[in-house]
């Protein structure tokens, strides 16, 4: 499996970054390795999370406070990283009515 950050993901990954790194970057790099060592993971293991909230999507807990949402593509043989999401964060997304 090859893996794909969208957009949004890294987005996700830097806003999470730059948000711890204000207090403690070292706290910020060993997050960050974190989240790539658990995609990493993914390439051999794309089933590891489990079934998502949102139809077609896996989940898996990364940190007690990290939340990472992902798409298994295999006959492309991708794994899409869609959002790194705090945990206290509404998941998924109220649609606007």
């Amino acid at each position: 499996m090859r893996i794909v950050w969208t957009t949004e993901a890294r987005q996700d990954r830097f806003e999470i970054w730059a948000r711890i790194a204000a207090d403690d970057p070292y706290a910020a790099a060993r997050m960050d390795a974190l989240f790539g060592t658990t995609v990493k993971r993914l390439i051999d293991h794309p089933e590891l999370g489990r079934e998502g909230l949102v139809p077609g999507t896996r989940e898996f807990i990364v940190h007690e406070s990290y939340r990472l949402i992902y798409e298994v593509d295999p006959e492309r043989g991708k794994v899409w990283i869609l959002a790194l999401v705090h945990t206290r964060r509404q998941w998924p997304p109220i649609a606007p009515s």
